[in-house]
């Protein structure tokens, strides 16, 4: 049996799944008043006094979120939705991004990260936007190379037990077999479905070999559109195990929080991750406000081919372009962003080289590590200080010893955030 990857893929696909542990400027500026509070806000009309927009025809909740910095989910939070429907002249309340004005004092604006305890971390934040758009500051920066990335699981959102973007291939196994039925009785797919159904002994049955089989399966070998139907169906619908929430809700608050605070300052915000690139944009809008085309990730190789009417379409073949993870990431964001950033925020060993690539240019810079130490809330892995080892999301203690040595900061998950999740109240 011809092997699924070649072996330039396999070796980048092994590096993936060692990863995965063996199991133009964005958002709003400082608007100009003047108008009795009652001012254009894009296509409809953004009312200050009451924090509302008034929808008009056209819209849809992402673009909405995308203008003012937000996210859709919070949208359907704070307004109550229980669908994606909104109609011509209904009224929604937005959590509206800080609008500063560039070399605005921040301490006299309305707190940026009200989820953040007073501490070095946030202090660091806020610093650094306040020494990097005063125009009168030494260290400012232009508003076109205001950059910043930020790696995804563990960073942005939960990565325990298992990255999303795994829970994905493995859940989509019953879908492989139900349209080739021969599938059920061939390994990996059938170690997979005893997994599925709570035979947890069966994950030491599958190898490196196996997880590549899997991953090739259900992440290649279709259209790039048939891919983003199914990822969506997915998203839209999968529950973390924990807490049986939507994948989707499981972000950190303090993090997008700072993600809204940066674009108000006139920086963009990148997902710089290991996960597949395909994958991550499928949600980036609706989740984090990020486009997908500011989403840089592992991704493979694409053939453009035509149906049987002519049409083209790319096709997702089982060859890796980019394996986006460690020295990948530094690549990635050279190939695919064109500029160093300026802040760039991760939480593994994963993450030391785009740390490392953005710390080392000049001028004022902000690299970040998310350390988890709070198990009641979330959870607690390292092993860095002393917290249990991991092969998901591991944070050394060599890595956290390069962070004190080269200024970079430790945000520490259970000092740093007030809270951790938006529903965690």
């Amino acid at each position: 049996m011809k092997p699924i990857l070649n072996r330039s893929a396999r070796a980048g696909a092994a590096v993936l799944v060692v990863c995965i542990g063996m199991l133009g400027l964005l958002g709003t500026s400082a608007l100009a008043g003047g108008d009795g509070g009652l001012r254009p806000h894009a296509k409809g009309q953004y009312d200050v006094s009451t924090n509302t927009y008034t929808v008009v025809a056209g819209d849809d909740l992402i673009e909405i979120a995308e203008r003012f910095g937000t996210t859709v989910g919070e949208l359907e939070t704070l307004n109550k939705l229980t669908s994606d429907e909104i109609l011509a002249g209904q009224k929604l309340v937005v959590d509206a991004i800080v609008e500063t004005t560039v070399g605005t004092d921040a301490a006299a604006q309305t707190d940026p990260l009200p989820s953040w305890n007073d501490g070095p971390a946030r202090q660091a934040i806020i610093e650094f936007v306040k020494t990097t758009t005063d125009p009168a500051s030494p260290q400012f920066v232009p508003p076109a190379e205001r950059i910043a990335t930020f790696d995804q699981d563990g960073t942005l959102w939960v990565e325990h037990p298992l990255y999303s973007f795994v829970m994905y291939a493995l859940e989509r196994v019953p879908d492989l077999v139900k349209a080739k039925p021969e599938l059920a009785k061939v390994a990996p797919f059938s170690t997979v479905l005893e997994i599925l159904k709570g035979d947890r002994a069966a994950f030491a049955k599958l190898t490196l070999p196996d997880l590549e089989k899997v991953l090739a399966a259900t992440y290649t070998g279709r259209s790039v559109d048939a891919f983003t139907a199914q990822a969506t169906q997915w998203i839209t619908q999968a529950k973390d195990s924990r807490w049986k929430r939507l994948y989707t809700e499981l972000v950190y608050q303090p993090m997008q929080e700072v993600l809204k605070y940066l674009r108000a300052n006139g920086y963009q915000t990148h997902i710089v991750t290991g996960g597949g690139q395909d994958f991550v944009r499928v949600y980036s809008s609706r989740v984090y406000g990020i486009p997908p085309e500011q989403v840089v990730g592992t991704a493979g190789v694409l053939k453009y081919e035509y149906d049987k009417d002519g049409k083209p379409f790319l096709f997702k073949e089982p060859k890796l372009l980019l394996n986006d993870n460690d020295a990948g990431k530094a690549k990635g964001i050279h190939l695919m962003i064109g500029r160093r950033p300026y802040a760039a925020f991760g939480n593994s060993t994963g993450d030391r080289q785009m740390l490392e690539y953005t710390h080392s240019g000049q001028g004022a810079r902000l690299a970040m590590l998310v350390l988890h130490d709070d198990a009641e809330r979330e959870y607690a892995y390292g092993p860095a200080q002393g917290l249990p080892d991991t092969k998901v999301g591991t944070f050394t203690q060599a890595l956290y010893d390069e962070a004190e040595e080269q200024g970079w900061i430790v945000i520490s998950m259970k000092n740093d955030w007030k809270r951790i999740f938006r529903f965690a109240e």
